[in-house]
C-alpha cells in the first residue's frame, strides 16, 4: 500500500464523516421533516454533496494525483451545502462536517 501523509489521511477521514453526516441526514432527517429539507434543489445538493465526498476519499486512496481536481470540486460543494443546510436550518452537524471537509480539501487541492 502507498504512504498517506497525515493531511491527506486527515482529509479522507474528513470526506468520509462528511458523506455519512450528509447522506445520513438527508436519509434520516430532512427526510422526515419535509418542506424546505426535502425541496429537490436543497435534497439533491445534500446528496451529490454526500457522493462526492466519498468519491474524494475514495480518489485518495487510490494515490492518484487527480485527487487534487477531485478535492477541488468537493470543497466547492461542501461550501455549498453547507451554506444551504444553515439557511434552513436545524442541520448544525451537516454544516460543521461540510465546513472542516472544505477545509481539508482546499489544502490537498493546493
Amino acid at each position: 500500500m502507498h504512504h498517506l501523509d497525515k493531511a491527506m489521511q486527515d482529509c479522507i477521514a474528513a470526506c468520509l464523516k462528511c458523506y455519512a453526516t450528509c447522506h445520513g441526514t438527508a436519509m434520516g432527517h430532512c427526510l422526515e421533516a419535509g418542506g424546505d429539507h426535502t425541496k429537490p434543489k436543497h435534497f439533491r445538493l445534500m446528496v451529490a454533496c454526500a457522493e462526492v465526498c466519498r468519491s474524494a476519499a475514495h480518489v485518495m486512496l487510490t494515490g492518484s494525483e487527480q485527487h487534487k481536481k477531485v478535492c477541488a470540486a468537493c470543497a466547492e460543494i461542501c461550501d455549498a451545502c453547507a451554506k444551504d443546510c444553515e439557511r434552513i436550518g436545524d442541520m448544525q452537524a451537516c454544516v460543521e462536517a461540510c465546513r472542516h471537509c472544505a477545509e481539508h480539501c482546499r489544502k490537498m487541492a493546493a
